[in-house]
């Protein structure tokens, strides 16, 4: 199946509800998804870290949040770029 969509006339609220609805058919209890053997320990070292203070972190429902009352769209990748 091919579908293509107007990602460049969709606002940044509709791509992140696009998402979203993608996301939610994933962790459906279908069983159509089983991620990598290797997830498991990608997981366990971030719990490790954010249990040692080495990184923060915050939930899915704040990050949602924090995308939706942003006004803007992301900011120019140019300040992250070397000269």
């Amino acid at each position: 199946m091919n579908i293509t969509l107007p990602l460049k006339e969709m606002s940044a609220a509709e791509k992140i509800g696009l998402m979203e609805e993608i996301w939610s058919d994933f962790a459906s209890p279908k069983g159509l998804y089983s991620p990598p053997d290797w997830h498991e320990n990608i997981l366990r070292e971030r719990i490790r870290q954010a249990d040692a203070g080495e990184v923060g972190y915050t939930d899915c429902d704040m990050n949602r949040e924090n995308c939706r009352s942003r006004k803007t769209e992301a900011p120019s990748m140019k300040k992250f770029m070397k000269s």
